[in-house]
């Protein structure tokens, strides 16, 4: 019986494999890994070969190359495609967000931003769609009751599809479901016409933004600060210790003396960084003992 069962299993196995359109093997899977290691650092976990398939299958569609092992192989060959480096690595990253996510950072930056000197300057560094930049400058208008403060954020990603959405700065109406009715009218406006149900971000506060591709993992960043402010919030768990360890220390002599770092919910980093000490939930600050090192600026 246990040998009929067996193989049963395996019959089943071979026709779930053979459903797909295309053939994914572990080798290929483990090249994918690699590959988006090497181009963005991220670090795939081994249970998301499924997910993988799903993305990349449709790059294939899309290149009209018929197997992993050749679209693969193009990747590896042909560096300088750019174009499909680029569409490969936005299919493979993740971009879950919304406005006003994980709330209590957002007293804090307002509390923040009346004390420290003007002009302003912070550094959204995992943008995605654009909800997070876009809660910050809603932030700082209220903060100083005003559509026009004194701040000006730099808002990247590796994902150019995801930066050209935050750029444009419209919505579908849904997205304000959790927002407060008197802070939806005040920020937004709402589409008519064939752009009924969607909203779109009020120019000031677009004007505040400036939209730009990053890879962190980039030798040359081409942003500069000082930074009152950096977020850096729900892209570093994509990485492993080494890497973010090396991340964190080339925001601190970005930042101002007494800037902060937002991380994300499920982000620790007190133990691959001593540049940083934890101020409170999530927030850093600077080690004081460490502050004389973000007095030597450097640009990234």
């Amino acid at each position: 019986m246990e040998k009929e069962s067996g193989s049963m299993k395996s019959s089943s196995q071979t026709r779930t494999e053979g459903s797909k359109e295309f053939e994914f093997t572990a080798r290929d899977f483990e090249r994918v890994r690699a590959l988006i290691y090497k181009k963005a650092g991220i670090a795939l976990a081994e249970s998301k070969q499924e997910m993988v398939y799903s993305r990349l299958a449709r790059r294939l569609r899309a290149t009209g190359i018929s197997s992993f092992v050749t679209y693969l192989d193009r990747l590896e060959q042909g560096s300088g495609e750019t174009e499909e480096w680029e569409a490969f690595t936005n299919a493979l990253t993740t971009n879950l967000t919304s406005f006003f996510r994980e709330s209590h950072h957002f007293p804090i930056l307002a509390e923040h931003l009346k004390k420290v000197k003007e002009p302003i300057e912070i550094w959204c560094s995992a943008a995605s769609t654009g909800e997070e930049p876009y809660s910050i400058a809603m932030t700082a208008c209220e903060a100083f009751n005003t559509l026009t403060p004194p701040v000006r954020i730099i808002a990247t990603d590796i994902d150019t599809n995801v930066l050209n959405t935050g750029a444009n700065g419209v919505y579908s109406i849904d997205r304000l479901d959790k927002m407060s009715p008197e802070r939806a009218r005040r920020f937004f406006l709402r589409g008519k016409g064939a752009r009924e149900g969607q909203v779109r971000v009020r120019p000031e506060l677009r004007q505040m933004i400036s939209f730009k591709q990053v890879n962190l993992l980039a030798d040359n960043w081409g942003v500069s600060g000082p930074f009152d402010v950096i977020f850096c919030r729900n892209v570093m768990i994509y990485f492993d210790k080494p890497t973010q360890g090396k991340i964190l220390d080339r925001f601190a002599p970005l930042m101002k003396p007494d800037g902060l770092l937002f991380a994300g919910h499920s982000e620790n980093f007190l133990y691959v960084c001593d540049e940083f000490k934890l101020r409170g939930k999530t927030v850093y600050e600077l080690d004081p003992d460490r502050k004389t090192s973000s007095a030597k600026l450097r640009r990234a």
